[in-house]
């Protein structure tokens, strides 16, 4: 039991570090809180922790197979671009329509939790790194290979997801309390996280030139 719950709160610990630094997930999380609700936000973070959940189980059982799938990353890497992208823009789009306020993208007729999965499932940072961790943990055996533990570290990793969502979702509505009158000030400081973010990304693609091992190395230490 006790080492049950070490692994629980091992996960849950570094799953909500590694959700602190700003992000695709966690500042679209804020903006939904702001433009819309923290009901929808919970939603959309539900849905995206539920994929990376899968992705940590699946990556436990099937490590090897998966880090031989260089084509799949690839084409993640690009579907992700392509998102951050979008979000930038309609971030934008929003900031210059402050009586709209709303992001076209984040604000559709998807459900908030459907959105959030499909957005996760498409971030392929975090299959390295849990990649990376689950692999220290094994080497120290703080995790142990039996379902009992696969369980409980995916589920900590799950509500440590949760937890740093929930300070941007909630600082998200501080914001807006604190700013009602300059809402295109709040999307168009989203609209440049996102574009930084789409920089580093098309940095990492490109101009940080690597075989495929050697970027899902340096991915095992980051995220988002």
């Amino acid at each position: 039991m006790k080492g049950t719950l070490r692994i629980f709160f091992t996960g849950m610990f570094i799953s909500f570090l590694g959700t602190l630094p700003l992000g695709t997930l966690n500042i679209a999380a804020m903006q939904i809180s702001i433009a819309e609700s923290v009901r929808n936000a919970i939603l959309f973070s539900l849905g995206a922790l539920t994929a990376e959940m899968v992705y940590v189980r699946i990556s436990l059982v099937a490590m090897n197979w998966v880090r031989r799938q260089e084509k799949i990353f690839k084409l993640l890497d690009w579907l992700t671009l392509f998102i951050i992208v979008a979000l930038a823009v309609a971030s934008f789009i929003a900031a210059s329509h402050p009586h709209e306020n709303k992001n076209i993208i984040l604000n559709n007729n998807l459900p908030s939790y459907i959105l959030g999965l499909t957005m996760s499932a498409v971030n392929p940072m975090q299959i390295p790194f849990w990649f990376g961790w689950s692999t220290v943990l094994f080497t120290k055996k703080i995790l142990l290979p039996n379902n009992h533990h696969y369980n409980f570290y995916t589920l900590g990793i799950g509500i440590g997801t949760m937890i740093g969502n929930s300070i941007f979702i909630f600082g998200g509505q501080l914001i807006a309390a604190k700013v009602q009158n300059n809402q295109s000030g709040v999307n168009y400081a989203i609209a440049g996280v996102f574009t930084v973010t789409a920089l580093i990304q098309l940095w990492r693609m490109f101009v940080k030139k690597k075989n495929f091992k050697e970027t899902i190395h340096d991915a095992e230490t980051r995220r988002d």
